[in-house]
């Protein structure tokens, strides 16, 4: 937080750079690149991935059900945070509200479900998205605690002066004694 001061010295509300950047074209980036990849899974297991599942041994089989319905859940997390961001950042909601219990998406870091010898093992696409949704999801899941971390408490309360005011009032009182 960046503390802003106003004409004569009074002080302002501090400015605070996580939600400017929340409201950013960087999140507009990050909206775009999750919406988009919940989008491209949809279509990849409706359509491509069904046709390679059938073509895999059971173990790959198994693995293959257990890391699309991974996928699935992550990407529905990420979808559902990122629409409650959108929100407050159109103003149908307060950041407030968002952190309520009523309204809060809680992310949960969900890591690839199969060990990494089965997961090369898996169609070439599905790896793609899943890899893509666990980097997606950790920077979320930062974004999130870095929004939502509770306010720290000072421990001692903001100067009357700027430190500079402070430093001009010593060389004043030194000069004209």
């Amino acid at each position: 937080m960046a503390r802003v001061t106003g004409s004569a010295g009074e002080q302002q509300q501090p400015v605070s750079f996580i939600e400017k950047l929340a409201g950013s074209e960087g999140f507009c980036a990050l909206f775009r690149e999750g919406m988009s990849l919940v989008e491209e899974a949809a279509s990849y297991l409706d359509g491509q991935g069904r046709l390679e599942s059938k073509e895999l041994a059971k173990a790959e089989a198994l693995a293959y059900a257990a890391e699309s319905m991974r996928l699935t859940t992550r990407l529905m997390q990420i979808a559902s945070w990122l629409l409650l961001q959108r929100a407050v950042n159109q103003g149908e909601l307060t950041r407030h509200q968002a952190a309520s219990n009523r309204h809060r998406v809680k992310l949960r870091e969900q890591e690839l479900a199969s060990a990494a010898d089965i997961f090369q093992r898996l169609p070439e696409r599905l790896r793609e998205l899943s890899l893509h949704s666990v980097r997606l999801q950790a920077r979320i899941i930062h974004l999130d605690r870095l929004i939502y971390a509770p306010e720290p408490a000072s421990a001692e309360p903001a100067p009357a002066f700027s430190p500079v005011e402070q430093q001009i009032a010593k060389l004043r009182a030194a000069f004209s004694q």
